[in-house]
């Protein structure tokens, strides 16, 4: 063999080598990385063991809670029901009152006529929540367009919570109502204040200072 042959054979071994050399140094060994199997015991929590109890309220991914109804807004038969799935209270109808503001009204405009900033500065009409179609369209029907969206309207089901979805459909109904009431329909004090704010009362005018 020739001296030059013996060179390039000497050359190609200790490359060959020496990728080996590195590429075990550069072994991480990830599949067999240190984990613990289920129920095993472990030193590092006080309690001995190497999982950790579920946090309350957890949800596994891609599984809803057993309320179907709760957190679908349809029934058995997959329509929107009508009911809501727990007692509205004042205090719900304020979170949605409030939620209603920061999510819907941008767009639906705080009464709910379609008139929100966002439209008035140039983009698509949003829907009246006043229409007769809508006046009529069950509880669940609002509850399923605020989880997943209708139109070009996007879906909320990653912004709002899922109770919270529901106190912005009462506070919907209660918007809706109030475009449909009466004079009847006002507690007696309301009324007598609402006719001294016709007849121009001053008791019911209301004052502003500026402070300078």
């Amino acid at each position: 063999m020739s001296t030059d042959r013996k060179t390039i054979t000497v050359r190609l071994v200790a490359t060959l080598a020496l990728t080996a050399l590195v590429s075990v140094g550069c072994r991480q060994d990830m599949h067999d990385a240190p984990r613990y199997d289920p129920l095993e015991a472990s030193d590092l929590f006080t309690n001995g063991s190497a999982a950790r109890p579920i946090m309350a309220g957890t949800v596994a991914r891609d599984h809803e809670n057993a309320d179907t109804y709760l957190h679908t807004g349809k029934g058995p038969d997959g329509l929107p029901g009508a009911a809501f799935p727990f007692a509205i209270t004042r205090a719900d109808l304020d979170r949605g009152q409030e939620r209603f503001n920061v999510f819907c009204a941008p767009c639906h405009g705080r009464t709910g006529v379609g008139n929100g900033m966002v439209v008035q500065r140039g983009f698509r009409q949003a829907q009246s929540m006043h229409i007769d179609r809508l006046k009529l369209a069950p509880a669940g029907y609002f509850y399923d367009v605020i989880t997943n969206g209708f139109g070009v309207m996007p879906d909320y089901r990653s912004q709002i919570a899922v109770d919270d979805r529901w106190k912005i459909v009462a506070y919907v109904r209660a918007l809706q109502l109030t475009h449909q009431g009466t004079t009847a329909d006002m507690p007696a004090g309301a009324l007598e204040q609402l006719r001294k704010g016709v007849d121009g009362s001053a008791a019911t005018k209301p004052s502003v200072e500026i402070h300078r």
